[in-house]
């Protein structure tokens, strides 16, 4: 299996690899151990007498998938040395073969440096535009689009049947324990083992007769009479109640780094776009007809 993984992320690193935006964001660094200086940056290989060393294994483990990469290095180290050593004979042999005098490696080697060049153009520039300001107003914005809601902490009991539930609440009127019973009867296995605690939830987050009868209650309550849904008949009991809390910025500054790096890249290619002179055409090479101006405020035109 892992070595079909490697074999598999050797094909994608040849085609080309991941997307510009994600690399823009992140750049590509080595992971730790990778030593630069010479007396950090050991000869692990030689092929032929030309010599592989470890900063060359470690770029390439770090442009693995990220299953492999989450793997202890000494455990997939000689897998991938064995895999660039496969790769430098193959190139040895194409030398031999003049294989680098074909027009299709300048051509393969213009898109790639091509491709270079964006992905360290944008690399620069998303790291120039992505202030402390910008990323404080995303996480404004944030704040705004998810305010704070309603939660309820509760447990219930599932059965099968509303005569079962309807006992269960008698016995719970009698003095029952409601953790005990729900350990017991309960057909919800996961929630019984921790005494039909569900923990804390929003409305939206469970079956509308549950969560409209659980938002009625105050905590202590207990339901009076069963509440059915397509699981069964549930008997609840309202622990607590609060609003939500929103993430602080720093358990979201990844994601709105995230999401202001593609906010970035689509308003400086917008920019790019709106000062360069774009012809289009059809797929036969005559020209591309032009879309009529919409006015102001109008909706687009349905596409044929």
């Amino acid at each position: 299996m892992f070595a079909r993984v490697l074999r598999v992320a050797a094909v994608s690193l040849a085609l080309g690899g991941a997307g510009f935006a994600a690399l823009a964001q992140t750049g590509t660094t080595p992971p730790a151990g990778a030593g630069t200086g010479a007396g950090e940056d050991p000869v692990v290989a030689k092929v032929n007498g030309a010599e592989i060393r470890r900063s060359e294994v470690m770029r390439t483990i770090a442009s693995l998938p990220p299953q492999v990469q989450q793997m202890p290095v000494q455990m997939i180290f000689p897998a991938v040395i064995d895999q660039i050593i496969n790769g430098k004979l193959v190139a040895e042999a194409g030398y031999k073969n003049n294989v680098q005098n074909d027009p299709e490696v300048a051509e393969r080697m213009k898109r790639a440096e091509e491709r270079i060049v964006q992905e360290l153009y944008l690399t620069t520039e998303v790291q120039k535009r992505i202030t402390a300001d910008r990323l404080q107003e995303a996480y404004n914005q944030f704040k705004q689009e998810n305010p704070p809601q309603d939660e309820v902490k509760a447990s219930h009991i599932l059965v099968e049947s509303e005569d079962a539930a309807k006992a269960i609440i008698a016995d719970l009127k009698n003095g029952g324990d409601f953790a005990r019973i729900a350990g017991e009867k309960s057909t919800d296995k996961a929630a019984a083992q921790q005494g039909g605690d569900l923990g804390f939830f929003t409305k939206d987050q469970m079956v509308e007769p549950f969560a409209n009868a659980a938002f009625a209650m105050k905590p202590g309550d207990v339901s009076e009479t069963p509440v059915q849904t397509q699981f069964g008949w549930h008997v609840i009991k309202v622990v607590e109640r609060r609003q939500s809390t929103p993430p602080t910025f720093e358990e979201v500054q990844e994601q709105l780094r995230s999401q202001v790096s593609e906010q970035v890249i689509g308003e400086l290619v917008e920019d790019l776009r709106g000062d360069a002179k774009v012809e289009r055409f059809q797929m036969d090479g005559s020209p591309m007809p032009e879309q009529p101006a919409a006015a102001p405020g109008a909706a687009p035109a349905p596409k044929p």
